[in-house]
C-alpha cells in the first residue's frame, strides 16, 4: 500500500517536465503558425511587421493569421478544459464534449440563429451557450434514467443525441445553403478567417469561466470520493454537478461559435495530462488549457501545410489522431472491466 502514495511525487515531477516542455512547444507553435503556411514568411519578415517596415507581410500576418492563431489558442484551451472539468464530474473518461452532444448542441443553435436570424450574429455566443447546456442536461437525464451501468449509458445517449443535432444541421445548411461560406469547415471545426472581431465576446466568455472553474476546482476534486463522502464534507453535490455544467457548456459554446464542431481535444488532452500530472484540477487546469491550445494550433498548421496552396480544416486533422485514441481507450477500458 505505501508503494501506491508514490506517485504524487512522481505527478509533482511530471508537472514540472511538462511545462517545460509545453513552454518551448509554445514557441514553436507561434513561430509556425505565422510563418508556415501556403505563403511561408520568414521569422525575420514576421518581426517585421511589427513595426511597421514591411507592409505586405504586414497585413499577412496580422490581418489573417495572428487571429487564426488566436482562435485555434482559444478553441483548444476551451475544449481541453471542458473535457477536463466533465471527466472530473462524471467520473469518466471517455467523456468529452464532442462525445456527449456537446459540441452538437451549440452547433445546432449557431445554425438556427444564423438560418432564421442573420442580422443578431452577435447573439451566437449566447446561443451557443443556451444550446450546449440543452445538450449536456439532456444527456445526463437520459443517463441517469436508464438502468444499468450510468457511464456506459452517458456516452451511448451522448451519441445518440449527437445524431440527431447533427442532421439538424444538416438539414439547416441544407435550407439555406448560403448561411455558412463552408458548412464542411464548421461542421468538422476550422479557423479559416476568423478575425479578432469575432473572437472579442467568446474570449471574455471562456476566461470567465476558466476563472471560475479554477474557483470551484477543489470541490470538484472532492466528487471522486462519491457523492455520500462529498456531501459529508460540505459539498453541495447537485449544485456543484450542475454549476460544473454551466461552466462546461459555457467554455464549448465560446469555441464552436467561432471555431465549429471541433471534436476530440476535451478528449485527449485531459486523458493524457491527468496520466502524468494527477488528478487535481487546480493544479492540471491550466496545463490542459495550454496543451488543448497547443494541439489545434500545431493541427491548424499541419491542416493548411500538408495541402498547400489548398488547406485541410483543423478539425480533420483531430479526428484522425482523436477517433484512433478513441478506439484505444475503449479497448483499455474493457480488458481493465
Amino acid at each position: 500500500m505505501k508503494k501506491r502514495q508514490s506517485p504524487p511525487s512522481i505527478h509533482t515531477a511530471g508537472v514540472g517536465i511538462i511545462y517545460l516542455v509545453l513552454t518551448l512547444l509554445s514557441v514553436a507553435a507561434v513561430i509556425s503558425a505565422l510563418t508556415v503556411g501556403s505563403a511561408d514568411i520568414s521569422l525575420s519578415r514576421v518581426l517585421a511587421t511589427f513595426t511597421g517596415e514591411d507592409r505586405t507581410a504586414r497585413v499577412i500576418v496580422v490581418g489573417l493569421r495572428l487571429p487564426r492563431l488566436a482562435g485555434a489558442a482559444l478553441a483548444g484551451a476551451a475544449l481541453a478544459t471542458a473535457g477536463q472539468l466533465l471527466q472530473s464530474v462524471t467520473d469518466n473518461e471517455l467523456c468529452a464534449p464532442n462525445i456527449i452532444g456537446v459540441n452538437s448542441g451549440s452547433g445546432l443553435a449557431v445554425m438556427l440563429v444564423l438560418s432564421l436570424f442573420p442580422m443578431y450574429w452577435q447573439l451566437l455566443p449566447l446561443a451557443a451557450f443556451i444550446g450546449a447546456l440543452a445538450a449536456s442536461f439532456f444527456v445526463l437525464l437520459v443517463s441517469g434514467a436508464s438502468p444499468g451501468d450510468q457511464k456506459s449509458s452517458l456516452i451511448l445517449a451522448g451519441v445518440a443525441l449527437s445524431s440527431i443535432l447533427g442532421a439538424g444541421i444538416s438539414f439547416l445548411s441544407l435550407k439555406y445553403p448560403d448561411v455558412l461560406s463552408s458548412y464542411t469547415a464548421f461542421s468538422v471545426g476550422g479557423f479559416s478567417g476568423v478575425t479578432f472581431d469575432e473572437l472579442a465576446i467568446p474570449a471574455v466568455m471562456i476566461i470567465v469561466c476558466f476563472i471560475l472553474a479554477m474557483i470551484a476546482a477543489p470541490k470538484i476534486n472532492l466528487l471522486c470520493l462519491g457523492d455520500e463522502a462529498a456531501g459529508s464534507l460540505g459539498v453541495r453535490v447537485r449544485r456543484l454537478r450542475v454549476f460544473t455544467i454551466v461552466i462546461t457548456s459555457g467554455l464549448c459554446a465560446a469555441a464552436v461559435s467561432f471555431a465549429g464542431l471541433l471534436g476530440f481535444v476535451g478528449l485527449i488532452v485531459p486523458h493524457i495530462i491527468r496520466r502524468i500530472c494527477g488528478q487535481r484540477l487546480r493544479r492540471i487546469l491550466p496545463i490542459t488549457a495550454l496543451g488543448g491550445a497547443l494541439l489545434v494550433v500545431f493541427s491548424d498548421v499541419i491542416g493548411r501545410t500538408i495541402l498547400a496552396p489548398g488547406e485541410l480544416p483543423a478539425g480533420i486533422i483531430m479526428a484522425l489522431i482523436g477517433a484512433p485514441f478513441f478506439l484505444y481507450l475503449l479497448v483499455r477500458r474493457r480488458r481493465h472491466d
